[in-house]
């Protein structure tokens, strides 16, 4: 029995106590919920748990998969739950009544179930991305393993059903432990592919506490100009969340690694102003 205290929040040392026994937890069908002693399976949503029986009754594989299950095993309350399978994009449409194609070149179906929808994507294997943003085009595959090596973070990279339990094999759950924030594979592949993963990666920082790991961060500061490719709508959302994160600060990591340069240059401006206000020491990273 494992009692997680109230106030355990993002507590990294806390985390390194309790996280070397959330393996073996994990592994055996149980769930740590903050501020309770329990035991019981990992809590997936009724209608999520139904998709996946449903598509493995049909000779499928399935699982929950990405932030869901990094937010579960942190104890958050996830937004939202995507779910990954063996099953092609019209093969997910014979099983389920009501559909829609999300993105369906991509794979991706969301499947209604009644006013609630749930994004269901097929493996795949990205072939080259020539933008920055988007892969010009897609592989299907029925190995898990290959569309996970495709994902951004390792902390996003795990899957889990209830009749495998948790598919970590990028050492996602021991970066949680360790409160870091690493690519899967090379970062300097990664950030090629999708550049808004290097506003992300300061992003997550931010909102869970994390710290970034070497390699992840030198291949930020590398990239950061490639930001320019990427659309002021989706810069807009990720400095939302940022600026509206547990540690706001994290902006200044953001500026030190060339990131606000390309999407914030006020802010560099206001870095590089001389602040005559006694209270406040930007240029020292600390605001009281």
């Amino acid at each position: 029995m494992i009692v997680i205290p109230q106030n355990f929040g993002y507590n990294i040392t806390y985390q390194k106590l309790l996280f070397s026994a959330l393996h073996l937890i994990i592994k055996n069908g149980l769930y740590i919920q903050k501020g309770f002693s329990v035991n019981m399976k990992i809590e997936l949503p009724q209608k999520v748990d139904y998709i996946i029986n449903e598509l493995m009754k049909n000779g499928y594989e399935a699982y929950a998969v990405g932030g869901c299950i990094r937010d579960s095993i942190l104890g958050k309350e996830p937004e939202d739950w995507d779910i990954t399978t063996s099953a092609k994009p019209q093969e997910v449409k014979k099983i389920f009544r009501r559909t829609i194609d999300t993105g369906i070149v991509h794979g991706t179906v969301t499947v209604m179930l009644e006013k609630e929808g749930y994004e269901v994507t097929t493996y795949r294997i990205d072939g080259e991305y020539e933008d920055n943003r988007r892969p010009k085009t897609v592989e299907f595959t029925v190995d898990l393993i290959e569309d996970l090596k495709r994902r951004d973070f390792t902390i996003n990279a795990m899957a889990y059903n209830k009749q495998k339990g948790l598919v970590d094999v990028f050492n996602g759950l021991s970066d949680l432990q360790n409160g870091i924030i690493r690519c899967v594979g090379s970062a300097s592949e990664r950030f090629d592919e999708d550049a808004l993963r290097i506003l992300r990666a300061i992003r997550f920082s931010a909102q869970l506490g994390f710290e970034i790991e070497k390699k992840t961060l030198e291949a930020v500061t590398a990239k950061a100009a490639n930001l320019e490719a990427i659309s002021a709508e989706r810069i807009r959302v990720e400095l939302n969340k940022l600026i509206m994160s547990p540690h706001p600060e994290k902006l200044i990591d953001a500026q030190k690694s060339g990131i606000t340069k390309v999407v914030f240059p006020e802010f560099d401006t206001m870095m590089n102003t001389e602040q005559n206000n006694p209270i406040i020491s930007i240029q020292s990273g600390f605001i009281p």
